[in-house]
This record gives C-alpha cells, structure tokens and sequence, in this order.
C-alpha cells in the first residue's frame, strides 16, 4: 500500500518518542494538561455530566485503578475517559485550536488519564501520548475545514481520531495497527451542532463519546481488529461524506517540525471561542472610554461566518450553557461586569438588564475577519453610544491566544476559580495537584489526584 496521508500519520503517531518533542513543547503540554483539569472538575454536579457518571456507574466495575475526577470514584478506563470528557467541556473553559476550530484537551487527556492509571506509565509516556493525539487531531480538524465545522462538532468527530492515537501511543501500537484504530475511530466520527437550537445536552456527549470510541478503537487493534486503512481520504471515508472542502495536504502538514499543540489557545472567559475575541474588543472600548452599560446603545460585531453559524441560532436562550452561545448575553456580562466568568453566568446570564442588552448586540460578517479565520480570530466591534458617538474596538490576539497567552500563575488561578465553583477540590488539594502536574515528566508510575 502506498503512503497515503492516514497511513503516514498513523506512522508518524506510533512512531512518536519522547525525545522527538521540543522541551517547549512538553511545558506546554503540561500547561494545557493543567487547565484541562481545572475544566474537569468545573462539570461537577452540572446535570448533563451528573447523568454520564449515572450511567457509567450502572453500566461499569468499581474496580479499576482509574480516576473520576469529579466524584473521586475508581472504575475501568472506559468509563472514567467517558465522565472526565464530558466533565471538562461543560463550563466552556477548555483549550482551543484555532485553525482546526477544535478542543483537543477535552478529548485527548481523559482517555490518556484513564489508560495511564490503569496501565501505571509514566509521566514521559502520558506527555507523550497526549502530544500524539493532539497533533493527530488538530490536523483532523484542518483536513476537514470549514466546511464540515459548518454541521459537526469538529471536537465530536477529528476528537475521536485523536483519541485513538493517543490512546494507540500508550499501547505502543505499530503503525500498522494504529492505522486501524484510525479506521475505526474515523467510521464512529459523530457530532451535529443541531443540539445548539433547543439547549439539548448534546456537547457533553459529543466528547464522552469520542473519548471512548477513540480508546475502543485502540484496544481493538492492539488484539488485531481491523479499520478502514483510508477512512479520512478514501472514497466512501470521512471528508467524502463531511466536508466540501477536504484539503487531505493538511493531514501529514510538516509532521514532526510543525508542533500544532504549541499553537493551542487558553479559554478566558467561560463561553464559546467564537465570542471571544469580539469580547476582548468590547472589554477594550469599556475600559478605554469608561463606559457604562447604559451609555451603550448598540454594538455590531463584525465576524466570521462560523461564529454566525455556531451563535446565530441562539436568541433567546433558555439555560446557563445556552447563554454560553449567546454573542448578546456574552456582550451583556462584558458590558455590566468587565468579565464573562463562571459566576457571572451563573448569576446574571437571564437578569433583566443582560437580556435587554442582547437586543443592543447584532453579528455581521467582515470580510476582513472572515478571510484571515480560522487560522487568525481577530475581534471588532463598532458601539453607537446614547450620546452619539460611534466607538471602535479592535484585538488581533485573544486574551489565551499564544500570542497572548496566561502564564502559568494565570492558569493555576484559573483552575483555582473552576474547583471553588464547583466544590471539586480545596485549595490546598489543587495545589497538590498543581505540583503533580508541573513534575509529571520527572514523575514514576501515574497514581491518582486525589486519595
């Protein structure tokens, strides 16, 4: 068989050694694998997720030496992947890949947790498995292009390939072998974003599914189960039947040169990415002129096409995570409160004056900002105040953006914030885990976080 795109990626992920990965890249991955943790244990006690750990509990042994974050239970691999997923991308606090438009964190570290517990590696094993699966997938993601983010949820379907082949790295699977976890993680490939329209709790299973689904198909192959050898290119494969605008040159993209976990973005505020940098825009005209949300009397965004698509169906919104896609509501929290935080959400997404506020805020493509996306998510914003003067905002660089990224105090005081919220972990059990954390290439076996 020739060296198709999958085949070569596959070789590349099984091939992967520690020392192949820049030092620089290893503390970043540290830097990411912390902020995913914090994302974890925020999902504690929010509905959707209670209801996975429900069912994992049903259907899972209680013997395993794998972690649940949340509820500190012990079970097998599968099942503790499945929670953790589905725990870190309820609050909307998760890293980002702009390029891909893809959350790598929420779908690479919990299969890599699990699966390092159980199999007690170590921590050079699990740096390097997770760097596998996140350059697997980003270039999933950018293979597909805009066109497939258009209906799926890109961290739902290039998730699930990326989970394989980080789980595939951690069971030293031969290329030939991770080739066919990929067949079979890329035909289990799902997530719509219809869920979007009616609140449905559809996200969190996106990434619990392709966390499991991804490990699945790792195990299957490690015991010679068989995938499709050209299920992201072939004829009847993934960009065939999801994507108008399938660049398969982006699969094997500078493989082993071009480090794509290092381009992967912190989340500041605890709502979707696509409203972000248009939210460090207003933060900017607010602060620059001293604003006050009354003197505001309209706000035009100027976006890409992907945040119309993704935050457009979302007018009125109904619950907290709704009001996360919500460009208006967003705006609202900016405008009141100068940050869009958990509490904020919480407390005010549906107040009075935030929902008045949504009816001040309207999303209109810029050309400008639609060419340079996905690769560049630049911010602007034009505001009308009640005085009459017309106020512009602009951000080349998200706050969290490698550009302009959180330092590690930034990242540590963020899941700080993300455990207090959900009373998953004291302070004084987070900073344990912190030192874990920032020691894990240096670190033995990998245990549990929590006793």
């Amino acid at each position: 068989m020739s060296n198709s795109p999958s085949k070569t990626l596959a070789a590349f992920a099984a091939g992967l050694r520690f020392e192949d990965i820049p030092a620089s890249v290893v503390r970043r991955t540290e830097d990411l694998f912390l902020d995913w943790f914090g994302s974890a244990l925020a999902g504690k006690g929010a509905r959707p997720v209670e209801t996975i750990e429900r069912f994992a509990l049903q259907m899972a042994s209680s013997n395993g030496e794998s972690e649940v974050l949340i509820s500190r239970r012990r079970t097998t691999p599968m099942f503790a992947a499945m929670v953790n997923a589905a725990a870190s991308h309820f609050v909307e606090q998760d890293d980002v890949h702009n390029g891909s438009v893809f959350h790598p964190a929420t779908v690479v570290f919990p299969p890599v947790l699990a699966v390092a517990q159980a199999l007690g590696c170590s921590g050079r094993e699990l740096l390097t498995a997770s760097v596998a699966g996140y350059e697997v997938g980003i270039r999933v993601g950018e293979f597909l292009g805009r066109s497939h983010y258009r209906i799926f949820h890109t961290t739902g379907t290039a998730g699930t390939v990326a989970a394989a082949a980080a789980v595939g790295r951690l069971l030293q699977l031969t290329p030939d072998q991770m080739l066919d976890a990929i067949g079979s993680a890329g035909t289990q490939a799902a997530g719509l974003w219809e869920f979007l329209r009616d609140a449905a709790d559809s996200k969190q299973l996106h990434t619990a599914h392709a966390s499991t689904s991804g490990l699945m198909a790792a195990y299957l192959a490690k015991d010679g189960f068989t995938g499709a050898k050209h299920i992201l290119e072939g004829k009847q494969g993934m960009a065939v039947g999801m994507s108008s605008d399938a660049d398969p040159a982006r699969l094997t993209d500078r493989l082993g040169q071009r480090w794509a976990l290092a381009e992967t973005s912190f989340k500041f505020h605890a709502s979707c990415r696509h409203t972000h940098p248009v939210a460090d825009a207003l933060l900017q005209v607010v602060q620059e002129h001293n604003l006050a949300p009354q003197q505001i009397g309209r706000v035009t965004t100027h976006v890409h096409q992907g945040a119309i698509d993704v935050l457009g169906p979302v007018v009125n919104p109904q619950t907290v995570h709704q009001a996360k896609f919500s460009m208006g509501t967003v705006l609202g929290l900016i405008a009141h409160f100068q940050r869009a935080g958990l509490k904020e959400f919480e407390e005010s997404y549906n107040d009075a004056r935030i929902a008045e506020f949504r009816g001040k805020v309207q999303m209109e493509l810029d050309s400008e900002v639609d060419t340079a996306y996905p690769a560049r998510w630049i911010g602007k914003v034009t505001v009308e105040t009640t005085d009459g003067r017309t106020l512009h905002g602009r951000v080349d660089e998200p706050k969290g953006d490698p550009g302009n990224t959180l330092s590690r105090e930034e990242l540590e005081q963020k899941a700080l914030r993300l455990a207090e919220f959900s009373h998953a972990a004291s302070a004084e059990e987070m900073r344990a885990a912190f030192a874990l954390i920032w020691n894990v290439e240096q670190g033995g076996k990998i245990g549990r976080f929590f006793a």
